[in-house]
């Protein structure tokens, strides 16, 4: 019992450790006239539109992106508990 206690947390720090190289990761790109910087963890870091920064798109689009990722988590629980995985229902 212990031993999967210790593999758990040990699991936690490594998820945490990507999730911060991750969210260090920037990509731009530009065309248009409209400029997207996208960080790894797949977050809208900024939208720039013929020289100014959008801030409501942003938000709207990563706030889209994690009502997705909530929706998706719970379908993947239900299926992973249909399996007989314990807990993830």
């Amino acid at each position: 019992m212990f031993d999967k206690l210790k593999d758990l947390n040990r699991l936690r720090k490594i998820q945490a450790d990507v999730k911060k190289q991750l969210e260090n990761i920037f990509v731009t790109n530009e065309k248009s006239g409209i400029s997207i910087v996208v960080r790894g963890d797949k977050k809208i870091e900024k939208i720039i539109i013929d020289g100014e920064e959008n801030k409501l798109l942003k938000d709207v689009i990563n706030d889209s992106m994690k009502e997705v990722d909530k929706k998706v988590e719970k379908q993947m629980r239900g299926q992973l508990g249909d399996l007989g995985f314990p807990g993830l229902s």
